[in-house]
């Protein structure tokens, strides 16, 4: 178990997530996995996505990044700089007259750009527009439960906005408790304002 936690709550759509992430990895990541450095030992960072519904297009997007970590887990982070990269084409005004379908296999060829299997991905993703066996229409994707467990980890903690920060949230609060968000780290924290904070905080 490291000594402090880190974790990242945020979303692909917005442009201050987008902000702080593209900070954080690979600048701030790379620090944390030199290995002459003090921190992989100490520190474990956490990126969880946040869905909020008044992005209705979030939700496709969050489904690619649990459909990477289901294929190549190992290519979240690299998926989810991909596409924040390319967050404006999923903006409100480029996705409301595209098929939900449609806009899975724009996703899956981001997740194929950084070495996910294109067509594992879209098969996950992808809605059926057929009955499941017991007649039901609500049938979901491949990914469509462990999207409910995000959701519910959200609840639980109380996380409104992204991107928000957690500091030893488990270790201080424990899993049954709400953790309080490192109000002090905000979107526009440069590389060396992240170092400073690092160099206080990390035990």
């Amino acid at each position: 178990m490291p000594y402090n936690q880190i974790i990242l709550k945020s979303k692909p759509i917005p442009q201050y997530s987008a902000k702080l992430f593209k900070t954080f990895y690979p600048t701030i990541t790379s620090l944390l996995n030199n290995a002459n450095s003090t921190y992989p030992k100490n520190l474990q960072v956490i990126f969880r996505q946040l869905i909020q519904p008044w992005h209705p297009s979030s939700t496709l997007a969050h489904e690619a990044g649990v459909a990477v970590l289901k294929l190549a887990p190992e290519k979240f982070w690299p998926f989810s700089a991909a596409l924040f990269a390319k967050q404006a084409e999923f903006f409100d005004v480029n996705v409301v007259n595209e098929k939900r379908n449609d806009t899975y296999v724009r996703l899956a060829k981001i997740g194929a750009g950084v070495g996910v299997d294109e067509g594992a991905m879209l098969n996950l993703l992808t809605v059926s527009d057929r009955p499941d066996k017991d007649g039901g229409l609500n049938v979901g994707n491949g990914v469509t439960n462990d999207l409910k467990v995000m959701v519910k980890a959200a609840r639980l903690i109380g996380t409104h906005f992204t991107p928000t920060v957690y500091f030893d949230w488990m270790l201080r609060f424990g899993k049954n408790k709400k953790g309080v968000e490192e109000r002090s780290i905000s979107s526009s924290f440069t590389r060396e304002q992240w170092e400073e904070w690092l160099q206080n905080n990390v035990v």
